[in-house]
């Protein structure tokens, strides 16, 4: 009898699914609204930062439960940032991931309220005492790495960037710069994560590593402009063509479709090369970059 062949990225989703149902408070624990919206925020979604940590811990040989604090910290700490990023003071969205977005499901100050909530509560997950396999020094690395990737040095600055460049005209090395940090972090945070668990790591494969997450950071964000321009509201889940009616600076406004195109498929090849002499199983990482590339939404 022969076996189905195992799917990385099916086995992570599960995972996290499972650590951020068991992780958030129950929609009915008081305060009930608060915790509720909390549950809508964190509902669906990709999950491909939670994954990345996954993925990367498995090329390193470590177990999946020491990276479930983690991948879930990174997890909040994204869906955060999508509700925050979606209210009328910012990017003013109706719709996330097909659904009305938290201040049009709940109230705007709700829509605040649980971004703090589920920023928080990343912080308390990966400061809890006694996380399998985990030193104390190890867990004050991983809440350093997040804090940094999440802050003025990281999204929320490369944010604070975008929504001064409305209206500006930026080079191409100003709108690259401003990308790194307001996707490029996180997602190059979540590999750092994986390599914080590791009890020995030597700097070659940190840095690969972290090469890695620089690159899928920066493709995914130019991704994200060029479905933007070529994407329909219906497939993306939200609304398109939101980045040219703000007339924000892109990739594709200051380089073109066609050459932002291949920035990105450049970018997915050099992640690809980071790959070699990892000395675990690195078909998760394999499997992401591919899910990232071919994207739709």
């Amino acid at each position: 009898m022969s076996l189905e062949p195992r799917d990385p990225l099916a086995i992570y989703a599960e995972r996290i699914r499972n650590v951020l149902d068991q992780q958030l408070p129950p929609a009915d624990r008081f305060p009930a609204r608060l915790h509720e919206a909390m549950r809508y925020a964190t509902r669906g979604g990709k999950r491909l930062r939670a994954m990345l940590v996954y993925a990367t811990g498995e090329a390193l040989e470590l177990p999946l439960q020491r990276l479930d604090a983690a991948a879930a910290a990174v997890e909040l700490i994204h869906a955060y940032s999508l509700v925050h990023d979606d209210l009328p003071a910012m990017d003013d969205d109706d719709l996330r991931r097909g659904q009305p977005t938290v201040h049009k499901a709940y109230d705007e100050a709700t829509g605040i309220l649980v971004g703090d909530a589920l920023q928080t509560q990343a912080f308390q997950l990966l400061a809890h005492e006694g996380i399998d396999g985990l030193t104390a020094n190890q867990q004050l690395e991983m809440i350093r790495i997040l804090a940094r990737a999440s802050g003025s040095v990281g999204m929320c600055g490369g944010q604070a960037v975008d929504l001064a460049a409305v209206g500006q005209r930026l080079s191409l090395a100003e709108v690259e710069a401003m990308h790194i940090l307001k996707t490029g972090a996180l997602i190059r945070a979540s590999l750092l994560l994986a390599c914080a668990a590791a009890p020995t790591l030597d700097n070659d494969t940190r840095e690969r590593l972290d090469h890695m997450g620089k690159c899928l950071g920066l493709a995914f964000q130019i991704q994200d402009d060029v479905l933007d321009e070529e994407g329909v509201t219906e497939e993306l889940g939200k609304r398109s063509g939101a980045d040219r009616d703000l007339n924000k600076p892109t990739f594709t406004a200051v380089i073109g479709l066609p050459a932002a195109k291949q920035r990105a498929e450049s970018l997915f090849a050099e992640a690809r090369e980071t790959l070699s002499d990892l000395p675990g199983d690195t078909s998760g990482l394999q499997a992401l970059i591919n899910r990232i590339q071919q994207r739709r939404h």
